[in-house]
């Protein structure tokens, strides 16, 4: 039989031991046991104890101080290269609001723990709560490294940066090999959001983040009720990259939730021929045409009840392409008399608010 002692009451045992011998057991006797003075004797048993394993954290920890570190200047590019972000296939998402979101929203969609591959956080910051298991590594950096990876000065809000995998469900077809199955992003939609030439960030990520409020379903969820697959965005030429930091920001993770892809006017055709759909566009008003905005609610909301559609919005700059016009149905928009200028964030919000609630009866 084997003894463990240790120097006080509850301790962990890993060190010492004693073997009485097996006649003593056998007879339920114990002989004297050399036991050090001042220590407890605490169990026994039959075999040798197991020293209890801790608690090991799924991720490593390391500490950089210095700007010019081969690691900072990967982070760095990712925020400033297109490029390099999808030939890496990394997104730098900075804040703990969104990292956090896309967690959770990445974690529930494939069932994983570790979303995201490297979390900076500020010398004597905490890991923020639900992130601990969620990645695989944790770099603690300086506040000059965090002003170097962010772009910012002001960094009084910023404890967190994640290097998070771009998804699967975003594609760029000038990537893609072979003929273009569109029915791996989008099995069967029913509204697709076109942005045509929309280049900035801030436009791009608010528009994902208003169709993903006002009802395009995301990857993940169930599309039982509606009877149709997932929806989703087509980016056409000139587009910024949804993974932009400033695009990330502005649509709080939206494009990892809805599916993407970035394609020519030809991609587009093939996806629409595929599934039928009628291409829209949101157009303004010509000189003495007049439309109220309870008829162009009506005509917009009729046709998304009886047809799988791609509504296409143009840039604030030029409007729609000329390739949109031609191959659109357009639809005139209200304007009212005070306002001379649309931002393209408020005429979706128009168009998504009253249009996109309407009942699906394909």
């Amino acid at each position: 039989m084997w003894f463990s002692w240790c120097g006080w009451r509850g301790s962990i045992i890993d060190r010492n031991s004693c073997r009485i011998a097996h006649s003593a057991e056998r007879h339920n006797k114990m002989r004297t046991a050399s036991v050090p003075t001042g220590l407890q004797l605490c169990f026994s048993h039959k075999t040798p104890p197991t020293p209890p394993l801790e608690t090991v954290p799924t991720h490593r920890t390391k500490s950089i101080t210095s700007p010019s570190n081969p690691f900072i200047k990967h982070c760095v590019k990712l925020r400033h290269s297109s490029s390099y972000r999808h030939s890496h296939g990394h997104a730098l998402v900075v804040g703990t609001t969104p990292i956090r979101e896309i967690t959770r929203f990445q974690e529930c969609k494939d069932e994983r723990r570790i979303v995201i591959d490297s979390l900076l956080l500020l010398d004597g910051a905490k890991v923020p709560k639900g992130l601990c298991s969620s990645c695989s590594q944790i770099v603690c950096v300086s506040s000059t490294v965090i002003k170097k990876i962010s772009g910012l000065q002001s960094i009084d809000s910023i404890e967190a940066i994640a290097l998070i995998k771009i998804p699967t469900s975003f594609c760029n077809m000038e990537d893609y090999k072979g003929e273009p199955n569109f029915r791996h992003w989008f099995p069967s939609p029913h509204r697709i959001l076109v942005l045509d030439g929309i280049q900035d960030p801030g436009n791009l990520g608010t528009l994902l983040r208003s169709a993903l409020a006002f009802g395009w379903k995301a990857n993940g969820e169930t599309k039982a009720v509606l009877g149709h697959g997932k929806d989703g965005a087509f980016l056409l030429p000139s587009c910024c990259d949804p993974f932009n930091e400033k695009a990330l920001r502005a649509s709080r993770g939206a494009c990892f939730q809805l599916p993407i892809v970035s394609g020519e006017w030809e991609h587009l055709e093939t996806l629409r021929d595929e599934f039928q759909m009628k291409m829209l566009a949101a157009h303004p008003p010509e000189d003495g045409v007049q439309m109220t905005e309870s008829s162009f609610i009506s005509q917009l909301a009729d046709t998304l009840a009886r047809q799988r559609t791609c509504l296409v919005l143009g840039s604030e700059g030029h409007g729609l392409s000329d390739e949109s016009k031609e191959a659109c149905e357009l639809i005139t928009i209200p304007k009212p008399m005070p306002m001379f200028h649309l931002n393209v964030n408020r005429l979706c919000l128009f168009i998504l608010q009253d249009a996109f609630r309407a009942p699906i009866s394909i």
